[in-house]
């Protein structure tokens, strides 16, 4: 029993940094290349910088969302079919 309580944590954890994957990508991909512009350009200001990131977030949780969804979808199903054989 508690073996299968550990596996379904770590599937949880596993599930949680997969899914986190696209939106994180996207805004450190976006922020590298706004620190890369304002280190060229030599213009500071913070806004310039959290504003594209955000709107690439947003823009991959939408691309991805169906993906999350689905996948989230799975792992709830496999939840509740796993709980009746954990606490028996």
């Amino acid at each position: 029993m508690d073996a299968e309580i550990l596996r379904v944590a770590r599937e949880a954890l596993y599930l949680a940094l997969l899914l986190s994957i696209p939106v994180l990508a996207a805004s450190l991909v976006v922020g590298l290349v706004i620190s890369l512009l304002q280190a060229v350009t030599q213009v500071q200001e913070q806004t310039l910088s959290f504003v594209p990131k955000l709107v690439a977030a947003l823009l991959a949780l939408a691309a991805a969302g169906p993906w999350i969804g689905s996948e989230l979808a799975r792992f709830t199903t496999r939840l509740w079919n796993t709980i009746p054989t954990l606490f028996p």
